[in-house]
């Protein structure tokens, strides 16, 4: 059995879009808890300048599937005009 994928996500929202960026990641992580594989999905740090969100995944093959769903899809449609730069993605 491999070792859990442990990843942090960082969104940066543009002025004023704060609550919205907060509000659309709340929803997904709503969706995404239940996904196979995951075994946390939670905003770990929020500030007026960023939110961080930290995952853990079971293996390889659960990250790629969440990572092609619809949860993330729906995720990125809603923050498409709401971040000042792209989500930062990195392995821990």
């Amino acid at each position: 059995m491999s070792a859990p994928i442990d990843l942090q996500a960082t969104f940066i929202p543009n002025d004023g879009e704060f609550f919205r960026v907060k509000l659309a990641l709340e929803i997904a992580i709503d969706e995404v808890v239940n996904e196979p594989g995951c075994i946390s999905y939670e905003l770990t740090e929020a500030t007026d300048e960023k939110l961080v969100l930290t995952e853990q995944w079971a293996s390889e093959e659960d990250l790629e599937k969440h990572s092609k769903g619809i949860a993330v899809q729906d995720l990125n449609e809603s923050l498409s005009a709401l971040l000042a730069e792209p989500v930062k993605v990195e392995r821990l």
